[in-house]
């Protein structure tokens, strides 16, 4: 029987192997690669001291070179002092890959998050799924999607790549609501040697999966330099969230700075008088929130919309903003695409969205056409209008055209619309508009009055038509204020809006345009 003294023995033998289920092989694995373990990793993410593994003893059973762990490590733990459910994926057992007891783990994991209403962080680094354990592997990465569809909106779930993946191990991140990478990591569906075996095709594995590239590509939201960047990047990101839908955010110093501040005065002196002029619309952005506070979010691609959260009276918002310094902040359909998701994010957890707009509208082309700017277009505009939390919206500038529609106007289910006077709110620019409406007075004008012709028209247009008085008069823009009085604006307008409720006739679910 043994006494208790051998028990115990035998019991610290074990965890020593739990521990390090590859033993020396995977010490030396790691430090080849220079990374971490995966308990390492979750340490990192955590506050000190509050992981709780669970399932360090669980192997494939009947197999006699089975590896304690079966190449993740899960459990909880807390960040911020509030709890999540953790996944790390151990790429020194079979590579991270999944297996049976790899599948049930990390199914478990996620019953946990969903019974107790908690976020999903997953550390990913794996090659995919288990040749060896064929269809058996197929069979719980299915497993895990369904469970992973069943937390979707429920809690948050964040992921973050730090590896090589490969296959299954990028449709369950592409899956979750964040995909945040290294700039070492990688990932695609089949790598370089799989493309030139089946289509001939060469490709270096940066073009084909490197973050930047995968993150140009619409699939990576946040790029960091270092694996300690990106956990306090995903630690800052889960600080606006609730742990559920049934929740609400923390609340984050309320009441600062109730009165206009010297930062507030600058927004006067902010935008340039000429319509063509240039500006950084971060220097709006971190005069009209608590303390210039901004997590930028999806900065890798298509940065003429900027989206991002930030607190307003200690409580979260998500902000869209266009950026003049980047295609004028036109909208194509990448910024359509990187809309959509973040106001359908915040919709879920109730987090109220502020637009912030300077638009000249869509952003015309061949090129646009092609990908698909009206289907991608569409479903902006259909996140803001199935969107039901308080939105409030501040055209600083040009608001034209469809820009102005989805760019959160009234008629698509804004609550609260402001303007500055600097604001121009029309079909479309006086340029464009001039070369329409004003065509028969330019061919009557002379070759060498033409141009004088052309600039009175414009400014004719400018002071009469596109100004936020028409929009004011006719109830489309609830007040045009001082810039100054922005951020207390906004403050009193989501005061307001705090217990907002809506109702909606019930159905299975709505067909988005995919």
């Amino acid at each position: 029987m043994g006494t208790t003294a051998d028990k115990l023995a035998e019991l610290h033998k074990k965890m020593a192997e739990a521990a390090e289920p590859a033993g020396d092989k995977g010490i030396a694995k790691r430090r080849l690669k220079g990374i971490p373990s995966a308990r390492e990793r979750i340490h990192s993410l955590l506050d000190p001291g509050t992981f709780v593994e669970i399932g360090a003893m669980v192997r494939q059973p009947y197999v006699t070179d089975a590896l304690y762990g079966d190449g993740v490590v899960t459990g909880r733990g807390l960040i911020e002092g509030r709890p999540v459910v953790v996944i790390s994926h151990d790429q020194t057992v079979f590579g991270g890959s999944v297996g049976e007891m790899f599948g049930r783990k990390v199914a478990a994991a996620m019953e946990t998050a969903i019974d107790n209403g908690c976020p999903l962080v997953a550390i990913n680094d794996s090659g995919g799924a288990r040749v060896q354990d064929a269809v058996t592997s197929l069979a719980w990465y299915a497993g895990m999607s369904r469970r992973q569809i069943r937390l979707s909106g429920l809690v948050p779930q964040v992921s973050l790549m730090l590896g090589k993946c490969a296959a299954g191990a990028v449709y369950g991140p592409i899956n979750t609501d964040v995909l945040i990478a290294t700039e070492r990591a990688y990932m695609f569906v089949t790598g370089p040697d799989v493309i030139r075996e089946v289509t001939g095709e060469e490709v270096s594995i940066d073009e084909l999966g490197g973050a930047y590239n995968q993150a140009r590509y619409g699939n990576i939201h946040h790029v960091a330099a270092t694996e300690d960047e990106a956990f306090a990047w995903a630690r800052e990101y889960l600080g606006f969230f609730p742990s559920s839908c049934w929740e609400s955010p923390p609340v984050v110093n309320p009441g600062l700075e109730p009165e206009i501040t010297a930062s507030d005065l600058e927004l006067d002196r902010i935008i340039p008088d000429q319509d063509r002029a240039g500006y950084d619309m971060h220097d709006i952005l971190v005069r009209i929130f608590d303390d210039g506070t901004f997590h930028e979010f999806g900065e890798p691609v298509a940065n003429n919309l900027i989206t991002g959260f930030s607190r307003v009276d200690g409580r979260t918002v998500g902000v869209l903003a266009n950026q003049p310094l980047v295609s004028a902040g036109a909208l194509d359909a990448k910024a359509s695409d990187k809309a959509a998701h973040f106001i359908r994010l915040c919709d879920a957890f109730n987090i109220p969205l502020v637009f912030v707009v300077d638009t000249p509208g869509v952003l015309p082309g061949v090129d646009e056409e092609k990908i698909g700017v009206i289907k991608r277009g569409g479903r902006f505009f259909y996140a803001v209008a199935e969107a039901s939390v308080p939105i409030v919206t501040v055209i600083v500038r040009k608001a034209y055209g469809g820009g102005y529609a989805v760019m959160g106007c009234k008629q698509l289910g804004a609550d609260v619309n402001l303007a500055w006077p600097t604001a121009r709110i029309a079909v479309m620019g006086g340029e464009s508009a001039v070369g329409l409406i004003g065509r028969q007075a330019l061919a009557a004008a002379s070759d060498e009055d033409r141009p004088r012709v052309r600039e009175e028209l414009i400014t004719f247009y400018n002071d009469t038509v596109a100004t936020p008085w028409v929009a004011a008069e006719r109830g489309y823009i609830d007040a045009v204020i001082q810039p100054s009085d922005t951020r207390l604006e906004i403050r009193k307008a989501l005061r307001l809006l705090r217990d907002k409720t809506t109702s909606d006739t019930p159905r299975r679910h709505r067909v988005i345009p995919l």
